[in-house]
């Protein structure tokens, strides 16, 4: 096995013989250099015959063209020379050998040999298939050594973004028959390269804890076996200066600077050292707000009215952009096109204030003649297309682009996808460019859980967010436990029918066994429905639901009540439901509301007849310079039975469980039958709770991704239709309030949030179930 790129370079030296100059020029290739000769080498040479030795695919007329001599006439030393430089450089011959035999020129060449087979050795963190899709060189080609180093450059590139920076690779021959040969590529993988740690110099309004969150960049943490964002990677600096600057601007700093970013290697630890050298500058406000219309006929004040950005309001450029968005919207609903709004700021440092005029001027005329979409090799173009709010011969919006490249990148189909324009077959045509890198969008899952309510269980499932290139998503879901089973399917179509309308279906199986209870309970049927926009913050959706609800194996010891409602019944609901979110556009980055009204109406053919109705309104904010996160949480429901029915049954009314009343088990709490004896749980026509809870940081190194948290709960389920239970001695269903405090430990590990929960009933009924300690998936605002 021969090592590339040790070509050597000899010169055959001049010497009289006879009368005659005699000299041989022997190269191998990668040694190209010019020719030595003696001072006798200055004589010229006449050759009436020129033959080729070694050839095998090349032709020699070809041979002779890069060569260039011709035959009879005189040809100089210096000639000679050009003509060994021609053919080494061509890059067809490993060596090239001129000898010159008296009144002939001996050309001696040996081809570069064919690639038989390609390998990829000592790799062990990372798959030959990964490696082999930045190799261009090819079997069954000619083998090109410098093709060959550029191809283990690349392999190099991939070590170093999965942090691997000590990473090397050797390429390397072997000889083979017929001149072939087998091209590897030898790979020493090394250690990770870890980022050890993370500091910030000049910050003053936010802790290092706390920018240490914004970055894409980690410490190093105990996870680091499965943790990657702690591993080293130069080009994702770029990404957390972008990150930081975003964070600042966002939060009044228009000044913000980022000075440096420093990062120094550690032989001894075998990790960097990163420091961010900021500059933060002051905190601006809004100042004056104001519109000025430089067209005829434009009133800026109506422009003006559906700005958000008010005096007083903390800086953001991404209210700037909003309200700039709003007015051109306005522009195109009014017929107005090729209207430009430019913010022109002024500033107030005295008064750490920026005034804002909102300039309304008329754009060159200026249209899109057509999108170009590459790189999609499975996603359909129209999935692409429909990003963008402006089609072909559209008035050409550079910010409409940008906000379109935004939605192809929160698609989460691409690793990457870049949109740009160009100019077009016309000075008054623009062409948009839409280049897109796949990636998959599809994951097969199987596991285990483990629940308090339900025991150890398995899983599985499968989800395809683009399904067949369409946009689509398909999810299927299978469950087992000791005491439950359910399995769902469920596809949604985000635009129905070419428009901002999303259609989803879901079928779902679920059976309960003796659940804190001694019956058990099995739901099967199928729900759809739409949901569009009907405000910037708000959607609207409607849905219909068939199901088919049995209530069997009721104890002889359980309530009458339950006795009653055994059997099974068809519901069949129409509803909608109403939700009001700020919490991504809304003005304040630490700050935002989620309120969500629904209604379902059952009756519309069916078993039971009644009318559902839930609410839910959360706030969130930040305090102590975002060290400190408050929530609060607020939800109600009522069932509001209907028509000459018995009521509502159990598998309509509502029961708290842990997550919505921590401290107590499922079902443990509400109207219970205490006279029977298995005092089974009844549920209630009615609940209400109220969750206040503070995360903070518990001074553990972030790295770790552990936080802690103290919650307060209070609620209460009540109301039924029937109250006559064992003995026919009347159920209490009145409105008991059940109330408890706790804490909590957050850790967010690479399986996703998890949180600890510990908590403490404070006000309870004799007769409640507790509940002191759960664990779920962290489901943070």
């Amino acid at each position: 096995m021969g090592k590339l790129g040790k070509g050597v370079l000899r010169h055959g030296r001049s010497a009289l013989l006879g009368g005659s100059v005699s000299f041989v020029v022997l190269v191998a290739a990668g040694a190209v250099g010019p020719l030595a000769v003696s001072p006798a080498g200055a004589q010229t040479y006449s050759f009436s015959n020129v033959t080729i030795e070694g050839n095998q695919r090349i032709e020699p007329r070809t041979i002779l063209s890069y060569a260039g001599l011709g035959q009879g006439g005189a040809v100089s030393a210096g000639e000679l020379n050009d003509a060994y430089q021609r053919l080494a450089g061509s890059g067809l011959f490993e060596t090239v050998e001129l000898v010159p035999q008296g009144g002939t020129l001996v050309i001696k060449v040996r081809e570069w040999p064919t690639v038989s087979r390609i390998n990829i050795e000592g790799n062990r963190r990372l798959k030959d298939d990964e490696l082999m899709a930045a190799v261009q060189s090819q079997a069954r080609r000619v083998y090109n050594p410098t093709q060959a180093e550029a191809d283990a450059a690349a392999i190099v590139e991939i070590y170093e973004a999965r942090g691997r920076l000590a990473a090397t690779v050797t390429p390397k021959i072997i000889r083979r028959s017929d001149n072939r040969v087998d091209l590897v590529f030898e790979i020493a993988e090394g250690k990770v390269v870890e980022t050890e740690r993370v500091s910030f110099v000049g910050n003053r309004a936010y802790s290092d804890r706390r920018l240490r969150r914004v970055l894409a960049s980690k410490q190093t943490g105990f996870l680091r076996a499965i943790v990657q964002s702690d591993n080293f990677v130069a080009e994702r600096l770029d990404l957390d200066k972008q990150l930081l600057r975003d964070f600042y601007t966002s939060r009044g700093y228009a000044d913000f600077r980022i000075q440096n970013v420093s990062s120094e290697f550690s032989r001894e630890r075998n990790a960097f050292f990163v420091t961010f050298n900021v500059q933060e500058g002051q905190r601006f406000k809004f100042g004056e707000v104001s519109a000025t219309s430089e067209i005829e006929g434009i009133d800026a004040n109506d422009f003006l009215a559906v700005a958000k950005v008010k005096p007083g309001q903390t800086y953001s450029p991404v209210a700037l952009e909003n309200d700039i968005t709003r007015m051109e919207r306005l522009a195109l609903k009014r017929g107005l096109n090729f209207v430009r709004v430019d913010p022109q700021v002024s500033r107030d440092a005295r008064n750490q204030i920026l005034n804002i005029d909102y300039v309304l001027s008329r754009g060159p005329r200026i249209f899109v003649e057509r999108i170009d979409i590459e790189g999609n090799q499975t996603t359909l173009d129209r999935v692409i297309r429909r990003q963008f709010k402006i089609v072909e011969g559209d008035p050409f919006n550079p910010r409409e682009i940008r906000q379109s490249a935004e939605r192809i990148r929160a698609l989460g189909y691409f690793a990457d996808a870049g949109v740009e324009s160009r100019q077009g077959s016309a000075e008054d045509q623009v062409i948009i460019d839409v280049d897109v890198d796949e990636q998959p969008t599809g994951s097969l899952t199987f596991g285990a859980s483990y629940s308090q309510d339900s025991g150890p269980g398995a899983t599985i499932g499968f989800s395809e967010r683009n399904f067949l290139g369409r946009g689509q998503t398909l999810n299927l879901d299978v469950a087992t436990g000791t005491d439950s089973a359910s399995s769902q399917i469920e596809f949604i179509e985000p635009a129905f029918l070419g428009r901002d309308l999303q259609f989803r279906f879901r079928a779902f199986y679920s059976q309960t066994e003796q659940d804190n209870s001694y019956y058990d309970t099995r739901i099967a049927g199928f729900e759809t429905g739409f949901r569009f926009p009907v405000s910037e913050n708000g959607q609207l959706g409607v849905n219909y639901r068939l199901s088919e609800d049995k209530i069997f194996n009721v104890s002889t010891d359980s309530s009458p009540i339950l006795q009653a409602e055994a059997g099974a019944l068809y519901t069949s609901s129409l509803g909608y439901s109403y939700s009001f979110d700020t919490r991504r556009t809304g003005l304040n980055p630490n700050a935002g509301i989620l309120l969500r009204f629904g209604q379902d109406f059952a009756g519309i053919g069916g078993d039971t007849q009644y009318v559902r109705t839930t609410a839910l309104a959360t706030a969130q904010t930040t305090v102590m310079n975002e060290e400190v996160t408050l929530s609060a949480t607020i939800e109600g429901g009522a069932v509001h039975s209907l028509g000459s029915n018995n009521g509502s049954r159990l598998t309509d009314r509502f029961f708290l469980g842990t997550n919505q009343l921590r401290g107590f088990a499922v079902k443990g709490v509400g109207p219970r039958d205490i006279n029977a004896k298995n005092q089974d749980a009844l549920g209630g026509n009615m609940f209400a709770v109220a969750r206040l809870e503070a995360e903070f940081p518990l001074g553990i190194p972030e790295e770790y991704g552990i936080s802690g948290g103290v919650f307060f709960d209070a609620g209460t389920v009540w109301g039924l239709d029937d109250t006559i239970g064992a003995g026919g001695v009347a159920v209490d269903d009145s409105a008991h309030l059940r109330s408890s405090i706790g804490v909590s430990v957050f850790w967010d590990t690479p399986i996703g949030p998890l949180r600890f929960n510990f908590a403490k009933a404070l006000v309870k009924e004799d007769y409640d179930d507790e509940q002191n300690f759960n664990l779920t998936i962290s489901t943070r605002f």
